[in-house]
């Protein structure tokens, strides 16, 4: 390998980042092996600096970045990016902009500015986070990432016209098209990623844009909800098909219907995902965590029991229990990948040297 100089102060600060965290740029070397497919990814990458001010003229992504930037200030910084709301918040924004997968080239115009621009959004992640992995993963696949930036663009975007904060209408078709076009390996990591923290549950629960897809303004009975669904020929084909590969009656032989099919059980539930019945993570809890529909069962009168038991559809069922947990498994590559890699200081550098930093 070649021996490197004396590393600026720089380096020093990344020594024990994992290396999916490094900004990575272009290799230039005429003779240097893999530089054709070098330089075709460079071809889709956008500098940090453009990144930085197409972010400047969304007016979703600016608010947020200059939120971050003040939460990266001070001594304080680890307490505001564990405790503080809006932090977090900025940096959920910040991972669907184009400023999270940016990239700097050596000896490029504004090279300190780029790398600033990078390590605004980087030097954020600390923690083991299996969603963003999955994120990643998806951000991989040309078809996932299309599919998952239109869900994200329309349930972000306010209706103007209606005076809404969204078109739940539209939010709902983009993201049935992503769960039903995306191959499940993709989407439902998205969905039901393993997490070990609160900052990773919250991710998850962001996964569908709950402003908009999820919660409303009050939450409707849930028999008014199961009224509603029902009126609706695809809502209603799924809600059965749902409670028919997923629920099983109390004091009943095994786990799940269909012989304890756990994937018919997951398949059915994600594809209720953009209907009246959309159903999501209640809370951010990474212990002890719930999937149900936007309802309750107030004001259910005489009638109390049976919005209870449609309900334990979702918040106690054994099938869909077991079926998490089987998916949490499958899924434990993740926890894998999030891993620190402790790189000697000699093969750092030379690693750094080969991503072209500084």
């Amino acid at each position: 390998p070649p021996v490197p100089l004396s590393p600026p102060s720089f380096l020093y600060k990344v020594l024990w980042m994992p290396r999916h965290a490094l900004p990575m740029v272009a290799n230039e070397s005429q003779g240097s092996p893999g530089t054709r497919s070098t330089r075709e990814a460079q071809s889709q990458w956008v500098d940090c600096i453009q990144a930085s001010e197409m972010c400047s003229q969304d007016s979703r992504c600016s608010p947020r970045y200059r939120v971050m930037r003040q939460c990266l200030v001070g001594k304080e910084k680890d307490a505001m990016l564990d405790n503080n709301r809006d932090c977090k918040a900025a940096l959920e924004v910040l991972h669907n902009s184009s400023l999270y997968d940016c990239r700097c080239k050596r000896a490029m115009k504004n090279e300190l500015q780029c790398l600033q621009n990078y390590w605004t959004i980087h030097m954020a992640e600390k923690d083991c986070n299996p969603c963003l992995n999955a994120t990643k993963a998806c951000n991989l696949n040309s078809l996932c990432k299309r599919h998952r930036s239109s869900y994200i663009t329309t349930c972000s975007r306010s209706d103007t016209n209606k005076g809404e904060s969204c078109n739940r209408k539209r939010c709902h078709k983009t993201l049935r098209a992503f769960m039903d076009r995306v191959p499940p390996e993709l989407s439902q990591r998205l969905i039901f990623c393993p997490c070990q923290s609160e900052g990773c549950a919250e991710r998850r629960r962001q996964t569908i844009v709950p402003d908009c897809s999820y919660t409303d303004k009050e939450k409707p009975n849930c028999l008014e909800l199961r009224r509603v669904c029902r009126a609706d020929a695809l809502c209603r084909s799924r809600l059965a098909d749902y409670i028919a590969n997923c629920w099983m009656a109390p004091n009943t032989v095994g786990t799940c219907p269909n012989q304890d099919n756990h994937q018919a059980c997951l398949n059915s539930l994600a594809r209720l995902i953009g209907t009246e019945m959309t159903p999501n993570y209640v809370d951010n809890s990474f212990t002890n965590w719930t999937i149900s529909p936007w309802c309750n069962c107030i004001g259910s009168g005489n009638q109390e029991e049976e919005c209870m038991n449609f309900l334990r559809y979702f918040t106690d069922n054994t099938c869909l229990s077991n079926c998490r947990s089987s998916e949490l498994q499958s899924n434990a590559t993740l926890m894998v990948s999030c891993q620190l890699p402790l790189f000697p200081f000699a093969a750092l550098l030379c690693e750094m040297q080969r991503l072209c930093i500084l």
